[in-house]
């Protein structure tokens, strides 16, 4: 006798969606292993309650991803259990779950950059790479353990599939019958999908979004161990993060908080020469200079030439990125525009007018030159160099000789840094030189005359940041002997982070996630010494303004490290994992974009210690600090009012 509830069918579609909740758990536990450091849970009992609240991400990604999947699995087509059919459903199957399933490996390797799930704004860092076939074979030989893990997954999970089998059912005799069962196991299997997207079926309940991780954990960075990076992305597809935001913030606030438009007069009007230093990935944790007080066991500096430098600079050893990715530094840098969970370049308002270091110097007659060794259009710089109005971009074709190229990102440093040199050394003073650098990055390697050069260390990086420290010192003892030298600043300072030695000591907390150096050098002047203050990238643009007196009012979110005249308080902002992260006044508040969910000591870099029930008068004003400067943000940004006219 014939089942027309077609119980058998429901069985097996049964068995195959449990198989991807399988394999979510799977990935979920080598996604610990990989980076068990970093979310920091030290125990099984831990781990199985962030997997139970994992479930509900996990449903919402595989019920998006297997949607069409069931449906055509479920719809009465009166073939479904053929064979032909059934190998087209394998087909649909696989071909949408292994692909979308492959971006929880991709984050064993890149996690440990990012510290987030992957999200489409993933994408800003490779849409303007020319080279994206080379990128991805470099990332299968250099992580081949990762592709060689997922293979054998995918391998596993196809036979486990296969091991089950329909069979075939086509003599069905009371279509009526059948096909009103079906509408009905439709309307069932449907209501269940859209619960299961949402996250259950409350009326007041929108769709569960990333932040809602964080209710379910007791330290924040366990966060991204709740979530998978297929639901990560997935989520932010076409969603629009630069919108219109009031709460309810006066003008007042934001002003005795930020003050936006800026006017120094410390210092007399000057025309020195600036020359910015972008570092890829120079983590403040590499620099000794920048650790003497970290209390770090058996430190180790992989930059002997910049802590010699330091000796005779103001450098800041409490300084953050205000950004995680390349693009971030740039815009942040350069422009005191910092980036959140998006890139703000990559946002639709990027093209507008924008104060910045580059406007108002040029303001002041500058010559104003952006140099990067990658392939020109790299990473975006070129295209926001356009927009913020760089006279000059110098790339790997300006340099023209690709006998230098280190076979993955651009010219190795030494020779660029060279090439800069002797390109600047032929303006006309005033100038205003960008170099962003290249080589301290994966794939880790240094130019083969240099093998042995320098200590390998602890981690990957180690080789490659003496490499670069080498090319600062080899940069500088050229510029000594040219005349602009002793008439310029030179600012030197990293995008953001990269991976961590010392995880048990300092850098792995969430805090020091985005743990820059900042150093300001200025030849044969008294402007040395050691400031562990606060400071950000965005202080470096009005910084800049402020050292060579500039005269006007201008626009800025940051402030001047060196001078507290009419000034605002020293800050820091970024995002990170989902949140916001605000500091100031001896308390980190952590924001998730619609509440307050923490508020932290100062010095609990960890965030282990919440203090939102013990909350004061300074918390309050935290709060409304954090909301003032979201809300002026994107206003500002959506309006554009990046200038001041």
């Amino acid at each position: 006798m014939k089942s027309f509830f077609r119980l058998e069918e429901y069985k097996i579609l049964g068995y195959r969606i449990l198989l991807a909740y399988l394999f979510y758990f799977i990935a979920r536990v080598v996604f610990y292993i990989y980076n068990y450091e970093i979310v920091d849970v030290t125990s099984l009992t831990t781990f199985l309650k962030i997997a139970y609240h994992g479930l509900a991400f996990d449903t919402t990604a595989i019920l998006y991803i297997n949607g069409l999947f069931i449906l055509l699995s479920i719809l009465p087509f009166f073939i479904n259990t053929d064979r032909r059919y059934q190998n087209g459903l394998f087909w649909l199957y696989f071909i949408s779950n292994l692909s979308l399933y492959s971006l929880n490996f991709v984050d064993l390797i890149y996690y440990k950059y990012n510290f987030s799930r992957l999200t489409m704004a993933a994408w800003d860092i490779i849409k303007h790479e020319e080279s994206k076939g080379a990128m991805a074979f470099r990332f299968l030989i250099s992580y081949w353990d990762v592709f060689l893990l997922y293979f054998l997954v995918c391998v596993l999970w196809i036979f486990l599939y296969k091991r089950v089998k329909i069979k075939n059912n086509l003599g069905v005799e009371k279509k009526i019958s059948y096909v009103a069962k079906s509408i009905l196991g439709v309307l069932v299997v449907a209501t269940l999908c859209i619960g299961g997207i949402r996250g259950d079926f409350k009326k007041s309940t929108r769709p569960i979004n990333l932040v809602d991780a964080n209710r379910h954990v007791e330290k924040i960075q366990q966060a991204d161990l709740v979530l998978n990076s297929t639901f990560s992305f997935l989520r932010t597809l076409g969603v629009k993060t630069f919108k219109k935001t009031d709460f309810n913030i006066s003008d007042e606030v934001i002003e005795a908080n930020f003050k936006p438009i800026k006017l120094y007069s410390s210092n007399d009007p000057s025309k020195p020469n600036i020359v910015l230093i972008i570092t890829e990935s120079l983590g403040r944790e590499y620099c000794g200079a920048f650790n003497k007080n970290a209390n770090i066991k058996d430190y180790v500096s992989y930059t002997p030439f910049l802590d010699s430098l330091a000796n005779h600079s103001m450098i800041y050893t409490n300084a953050y990125a205000n950004g995680y990715k390349s693009i971030h530094g740039m815009s942040s840098i350069i422009s005191g525009i910092p980036s959140f969970k998006d890139a703000f370049t990559s946002s639709p308002y990027a093209k507008q007018k924008i104060e910045s270091l580059v406007s108002c110097l040029k303001d002041k007659g500058y010559d104003s030159s952006f140099f990067h060794g990658a392939p020109n259009g790299s990473m975006g710089f070129l295209g926001y160099g356009n927009i913020l109005g760089f006279d000059h971009y110098y790339g790997m074709t300006e340099y023209g000789n690709d006998a230098d190229f280190d076979g993955s990102w651009g010219i190795w440093d030494e020779p660029f840094m060279q090439f800069m040199n002797t390109t600047i050394s032929k303006k006309e003073q005033p100038f205003f030189s960008t170099i962003f650098t290249v080589s301290s990055h994966e794939p880790y390697v240094v130019p083969e005359k240099y093998k042995g050069t320098f200590p390998k260390g602890n981690i990957k990086m180690h080789e490659c940041v003496g490499y670069t420290d080498f090319a600062f010192k080899k940069f500088f003892e050229a510029a000594k002997k040219e005349p602009w030298y002793d008439n310029t600043i030179f600012v030197i300072t990293a995008d953001h982070c990269n991976l961590v030695n010392y995880m048990e000591d300092f850098y792995h907390n969430v805090m020091n996630r985005l743990a820059v150096p900042i150093l300001i050098y200025k030849p044969n002047s008294d402007l040395v010494g050691v400031s562990d203050e606060i400071a950000q990238h965005i202080d470096i643009y009005p910084t800049i303004l402020d050292m060579i007196g500039y005269d006007k009012p201008f626009r800025s979110w940051g402030r001047s490290l060196l001078t507290k005249e009419n000034d605002i308080a020293p800050y820091l902002i970024n995002y990170n994992s989902g949140n916001y992260y605000f500091m100031k006044d001896g308390y980190i508040c952590v924001f998730d974009g619609n509440k307050v969910i923490g508020f932290y000591d100062e010095n609990d870099k960890k965030l282990t210690n919440n203090l939102i029930s013990k909350r004061n008068k300074k918390m309050d004003d935290l709060e409304k600090g954090c909301k003032g400067f979201i809300q002026d943000y994107f206003n500002t940004i959506i309006d554009k009012k990046l200038a001041k006219n």
